[in-house]
């Protein structure tokens, strides 16, 4: 099968694309033939090297699937080969203590397609039938693509590590990425005001544009004062941030009194101070969120299907393109999400 991976950790030169071997459907798996795959920061990461992660190379990425089910394995009940399906990209065991508990992403031997195991960008892959979601005729393949890691992630940091709550407010950094772009809509849909951070003017404006109520450019100075400003010095009860280190502090500063913070990223950097002082005074709460549920990624895929929530797409281009997606992703040069149709 046709496929796009690389054979060495590096850049975006190490993107390639050929022939790979068709994978074998197993027990409790099926085989789908994928018609979108929506790429993440996740793939650049694993494709420069990350500590602790040894890959079989060439390894296959691309964690966001949707397509249809071209082969069943032995002991698969409820799908017929032809089913139209996006796939939960979490691995678990369903055995711990946690995945008893319904906590999937704690799990301890979890994992994500196309991260420790070969993804989506390419003609067919293997994916456990428990991670199937069967979409309708009138959802594109590339909408169905574009939203599984990015919602999951959004709707479990917002709703049940946040605890966001209808007429509090939400600031969200980044806001021109894949999860964050699903937060802004999240964040909506469960009735919060939205403050948002993003580089540039034109980003500013489409965050606008995507129903942010506030948008403040991170070129044009320190936000943490804008958000003082906007909320009559109050502050905000719910900071969502993916930046990490050079956006730590000022998030920290624009939260109000018993205010959260959930972080679900690191890309400038993982080290972040917190004076503690601040901290107990003002009885603020850090968290960290990764991934989603079984039942919070179904709940936010009922969602994206009923059109309450739309993935937002900034590029789709062709499988053989990979080498420019991954530039296009690296350079911050997109708007929302890259997909690929193989």
């Amino acid at each position: 099968m046709h496929a796009a991976y690389f054979r060495r950790h590096g850049g975006p030169e190490v993107m390639e694309t050929g022939e790979a071997p068709e994978p074998v459907a197993a027990i409790g798996t099926v085989i789908v033939s994928v018609r979108a795959v929506a790429l993440n920061h996740l793939d650049l990461w694993v494709r420069r090297g990350l500590p602790g992660l040894v890959l079989d190379l060439p390894h296959i990425g691309g964690s966001d699937v949707a397509g249809v089910i071209d082969e069943i394995g032995a002991g698969v009940e409820g799908w017929q080969v032809g089913d139209r399906v996006a796939v939960n990209p979490s691995l678990w065991c369903g055995e711990c203590e946690w995945c008893e508990r319904g906590e999937e992403p704690l799990c301890v031997d979890f994992r994500i397609l196309g991260e420790h195991v070969a993804g989506g960008t390419a003609e067919r892959v293997r994916v456990p039938a428990l991670n199937l979601y069967r979409i309708p005729d009138d959802l594109e393949f590339r909408a169905a693509a574009a939203a599984p890691l990015a919602y999951q992630t959004a709707w479990r940091a917002l709703k049940t590590r946040g605890g966001l709550k209808e007429g509090e407010s939400a600031l969200i950094t980044g806001a021109s990425g894949g999860v964050s772009t699903a937060a802004i809509q999240i964040a909506r849909l469960l009735g919060a005001r939205v403050l948002a951070v993003t580089s540039g003017s034109e980003s500013v404006r489409r965050v606008s544009e995507l129903g942010a109520d506030v948008v403040f450019d991170r070129l044009a100075g320190e936000f943490a004062d804008g958000v003082r400003e906007h909320t009559g010095g109050k502050g905000v009860d719910l900071v969502l941030d993916s930046v990490g280190e050079a956006t730590w502090n000022q998030c920290l500063r624009s939260l109000a009194r018993l205010g959260r913070l959930v972080t679900y990223g690191a890309t400038t950097g993982p080290r972040g101070a917190i004076e503690i002082r601040h901290m107990f005074w003002k009885q603020i709460t850090v968290s960290g969120s990764t991934m989603g549920t079984k039942a919070e990624f179904e709940t936010v895929m009922g969602h994206v299907v009923a059109g309450d929530l739309v993935p937002v797409i900034g590029a789709t281009m062709p499988l053989d393109a990979i080498r420019d997606a991954h530039e296009m992703l690296e350079e911050g040069r997109v708007f929302g999400k890259v997909v690929l149709e193989p």
